[in-house]
């Protein structure tokens, strides 16, 4: 489980965010090493003060507080649209991966403590309507074959179009960098918790600043065909079983996250649609996943070659997309407002 929590970008990002929450020197020191990539001494101190007993004693006390910490720094910093960034790199060093063997270890059974079984919890789903610029209407918990039909004339639509942009992956060219249903109209939800609506008021990728928002209490019917993505073999299944080829799309986004050219798939929704009515990513999913360019089918024979590749990116932790209407409305939507720094508290 350590050499899974250390795999890939995200994770990296919570062992060291965690750290930062209870041990601020030690952020000190990695956003000097992270500005100064070739200042080997100051990756050097780094090393050492991640691999002190103080620093694995923190990892091994870490509470909800400092794991949620952890959790938004990550989300914080994911971009799969440009190249990675200092802190990123910096993490990737195979010296201060090693450093933060023990540290992702104690974080691994914290997390698992702190947040219980990993996959969903039918019994506490909301769904987060941000309403800074208006009073949202109650969602509609139907309609999910149109939306999907046309979620995917659209992302054929683009891939065909992309076959006009520049051939070499490091031209400056964006796109629709998502490997998800998004930008949709498919209800989302995140599990609330006690004293938060929604996890998804928190951890947001490419989050604009929201500070305001409704929260509906949805329920899925208790028959719901759910798929977990609980780690990387679960979603390059996903992508393998149910392929949609967006190579030319993501072409240039891609490389500049990955730094990988080639070929790129993503899971077909309409088709996972007609097995599944829900696809939930975990919080263990996310970390383990999230930004890494993993190999969706390998050549067949006996040389081993990767044929094509994705990435989950645009997924929140704890997401479910629901792919079929098998939600109905629950408990009385509550309204929250957000201080700027994190912190939400429920209104009225």
């Amino acid at each position: 489980m350590t050499d899974d929590l250390l795999s890939g970008p995200r994770g990296r990002q919570f062992c060291l965010g965690v750290l930062a929450a209870t041990q601020p020197e030690i952020w000190t020191v990695a956003a000097r090493s992270a500005s100064s990539p070739q200042d080997h001494g100051l990756a050097s101190e780094l090393a050492e003060a991640l691999g002190s007993p103080a620093a694995v004693s923190a990892a091994e006390s870490a509470g909800g507080q400092a794991l949620m910490a952890g959790l938004t720094g990550a989300v914080d910093a994911a971009r799969y649209w440009q190249q990675p960034d200092e802190t990123d790199a910096l993490l990737a060093q195979p010296a201060i991966r090693l450093a933060l063997g023990p540290i992702a270890h104690a974080l691994a059974d914290a997390l698992a403590a702190w947040w219980g079984p990993g996959f969903l919890d039918g019994d506490h789903q909301s769904f987060v309507q941000w309403t800074d610029e208006r009073k949202g209407q109650p969602p509609v918990p139907g309609g999910a074959a149109r939306t999907l039909a046309d979620w995917i004339a659209a992302a054929l639509a683009d891939e065909r179009q992309a076959a006009e942009r520049p051939k070499n992956p490091a031209a400056n060219w964006g796109g629709w960098w998502w490997s998800t249903p998004r930008p949709s109209e498919l209800l989302t939800t995140t599990r609330s918790l006690p004293d938060l609506g929604a996890i998804g008021l928190l951890l947001v990728e490419d989050s604009i600043g929201w500070k305001q928002a409704t929260v509906w209490p949805l329920v899925p019917r208790p028959d719901a065909r759910v798929y977990e993505i609980d780690g990387p073999a679960a979603w390059t299944g996903l992508a393998a079983r149910y392929p949609m080829d967006v190579s030319l799309a993501k072409r240039h986004d891609w490389w500049r996250t990955t730094g990988i050219a080639g070929r790129w798939l993503v899971p077909d929704w309409s088709a996972v649609a007609g097995d599944y009515d829900g696809v939930h990513l975990t919080l263990w999913g996310y970390l383990t996943t999230a930004g890494r360019a993993l190999a969706a089918r390998p050549s067949a024979g006996p040389s081993v070659a990767v044929l094509e590749r994705t990435v989950l990116a645009g997924w929140d932790p704890d997401e479910t997309y629901w792919l079929n209407d098998v939600l109905t409305p629950g408990a009385a939507p509550s309204d929250w407002r957000s201080d700027g720094s994190g912190r939400w508290s429920r209104q009225g």
